[in-house]
């Protein structure tokens, strides 16, 4: 298995896959796309500062309730989830239900190794400050979590801590 990171002079990032681009993302206005959704979900199930950039970038920390729905509730997961996990995370939808951005954030907690399907648990959730989220970071905001199209868990800002801004 062969794994390449690279970011170029226009400030892309790109992420191969034994010689096969799955991801990409421009760091100047924070859009990204998976090309390989198989290759992205089997081998990236690490959290965002494992890739190696030469510089971390500034991550906004955003401590939330978060819930993985059971399917009673509209989730689609049966399995839980683990520190680390990187869904989509989704702030507000198009009038004809899709997505109308999917953030790229991961989840951390620490006071338990897992969290159920059912379970509602205080965690913090870090988002790259390069894309355009800020508008969304107000206490009290709600926001759903995806696995491609599906609905797995939602979310409810408590606190946020800003980025160190260079």
């Amino acid at each position: 298995m062969i794994i390449k990171k690279e970011i170029k002079d226009n400030n892309e990032f790109y992420l191969w896959f034994n010689g096969k681009l799955i991801f990409k993302k421009w760091l100047n206005d924070g859009n990204s796309k998976v090309f390989d959704r198989m290759a992205w979900s089997r081998y990236t199930e690490r959290s965002i500062t494992d890739f190696d950039l030469e510089e971390t970038p500034p991550l906004y920390h955003v401590t939330c309730t978060l819930t993985v729905l059971s399917k009673e509730d509209g989730g689609m997961r049966t399995t839980p989830i683990y520190s680390g996990y990187r869904p989509d995370h989704v702030f507000e939808y198009e009038s004809n239900g899709r997505m109308l951005y999917a953030f790229i954030g991961d989840i951390q907690f620490d006071t338990k190794s897992e969290i159920q399907v059912g379970e509602t648990k205080i965690v913090v959730v870090r988002f790259l400050a390069k894309q355009p989220i800020e508008k969304y970071l107000d206490i009290g905001r709600k926001w759903w979590m995806h696995e491609g199209p599906n609905k797995i868990g939602e979310a409810e800002i408590i606190k946020v801590e800003l980025p160190n801004k260079k």
